[in-house]
């Protein structure tokens, strides 16, 4: 029986595809999930705004820095450890803020989500990379894409239903029965075996330089975004990001596996798919703003703003099954160039509060196909279809990282732009003409990638 990388001949995909949703479902909830819950938190913890606050940063914090090491040792030592590891740390860190007596637990937990959530969603991606063939990897990833997207935007939703129903304990409560039944079916559904060669010493110092790196740039654009140290600080953390980047690329040259492999930003089919992957979490972090232009400019009040994204939310799914299903005949180039099309025509149309509430509605649609179709299947296969198998896993991470650093630059400068230009509904609405310009930069760039990814162009089996 053949190994490739942690991945048996054997393995059953059908057996799979369960143990992979729900915990993509279970780590993307958390990051959204979170919001309807912070104002208990100050409540019931007696802190402020600011130390609140730390509750999402330390989890993006962390979920970000974990991505690069949870990737590489999955490239190590196979997939299932990785990614039965990271569900469990998600668990303890899930009971850790369910029983947690002082506010400092509840940032600790925090954190240890962060860590496991981190190892998830690119673990899971790399699994179907290894256990798929080329023309059934555009429907598997798109079906994580939507897992993922249907999290993101019914977590808010969900978390007010708890705590109008229980306590804002049963949140994470809620996530130890659903890590239960991944690590239970995990252990018989995921590969076992690692890969069947030498294992070159662990990049310690990679290691270290990248949490570095990632939680000095983390810093710095949300110290940017809400001022919670000043505005004389923040310089010097993505200062502090820059220096160390340096230092990084120095180390990685040397490594002999490297924790961010810089041979894959050589590949320019890669470095284009980092670089949309950015721009795609641009555009999702545009998604949380959309309701502050429903309420600033269409009347809509604050406690129903997170109905009216109900269309955009059933879009977002379409978007992602349905671009898993034209993977195949479309290719991952048409995809994502549609994909930023859409969010560029939402958002464009989102910004003219003309239009009312009714227009403001039908704009949110393409906005949704468009998130759907650009956090669907076809940037992450690219990345396994251009990424040597080795180091699938660590293109994978990537992706991850590219992501949630343009959501963080999302959340900095839509607002800030939006202040910058009178604040209220109208800075909004010119905050969003600039989004969809974006959007269409990105359109264009992603017209340069390969029309079909590679094992496609080999061979096309029928669907």
């Amino acid at each position: 029986m053949t190994v490739v990388s942690g991945v048996t001949g054997g393995t059953s995909t059908s057996k799979l595809m369960p143990v992979l949703f729900i915990g993509v479902f279970m780590a993307a909830l958390d990051t959204a999930i979170i919001g309807p819950a912070i104002p208990a938190l100050r409540s019931a913890f007696g802190v402020d705004n600011r130390e609140v606050g730390l509750v999402m940063v330390v989890f993006i914090m962390f979920s970000l820095c974990s991505t690069a090491l949870m990737a590489n040792l999955g490239d190590r030592h196979g997939r299932r450890p990785v990614y039965l590891a990271s569900v469990a740390l998600f668990a303890l860190g899930s009971l850790i803020i369910a029983i947690a007596p002082r506010f400092w637990m509840i940032v600790a937990g925090r954190a240890i989500q962060g860590m496991g959530g981190g190892g998830i969603i690119p673990t899971a991606s790399a699994v179907i990379g290894d256990a798929f063939p080329p023309h059934k990897r555009g429907r598997a990833l798109g079906l994580i894409g939507a897992v993922y997207g249907l999290a993101f935007v019914l977590g808010p939703p969900l978390a007010g239903l708890v705590m109008v129903v229980a306590s804002w304990h049963w949140i994470f409560v809620a996530n130890l029965p659903i890590a239960a039944v991944v690590l239970y079916l995990g252990v018989r559904a995921l590969p076992a075996r690692g890969p069947a060669r030498p294992l070159p010493a662990l990049d310690v110092a990679g290691i270290v330089v990248v949490f570095a790196l990632l939680g000095a740039l983390v810093a710095g654009i949300t110290r940017v975004a809400d001022g919670v140290l000043g505005a004389t600080l923040w310089p010097g953390f993505l200062l502090a990001a820059l220096v160390l980047l340096v230092l990084l690329v120095r180390i990685e040259r040397r490594a002999a596996q490297p924790m961010i492999p810089l041979s894959l930003f050589a590949r320019r089919q890669l470095a284009t798919a980092y670089l949309l992957t950015a721009g795609a979490g641009f555009g999702m972090g545009g998604v949380v703003f959309l309701t502050s232009i429903a309420h600033l400019a269409h009347g809509v009040t604050a406690q129903h703003t997170g109905f009216v994204l109900m269309p955009m939310v059933l879009c977002s799914m379409l978007g992602s099954m349905g671009s898993g299903r034209l993977f195949n005949r479309l290719g991952p180039r048409a995809l994502i160039v549609a994909g930023f099309a859409f969010m560029a025509l939402g958002y464009g149309g989102s910004a003219i509060t003309s239009f009312g509430l009714a227009g403001f509605l039908v704009a949110s649609m393409p906005v949704g196909l468009g998130v759907g179709i650009v956090v669907g299947g076809a940037l992450r296969s690219i990345a396994i279809d251009e990424a040597p198998v080795a180091v699938r896993g660590a293109a994978q991470g990537l992706i991850n990282i590219c992501t949630g650093i343009g959501t963080l630059l999302a959340a900095t400068t839509i607002g800030a732009l939006a202040d910058f230009s009178g604040g209220g509904a109208q800075g909004f609405s010119t905050a969003y003409v600039a989004l969809a310009l974006l959007m269409l930069a990105m359109m264009l760039t992603a017209l340069s990638l390969r029309a079909q990814p590679k094992g496609l162009e080999v061979a096309r089996p029928a669907p």
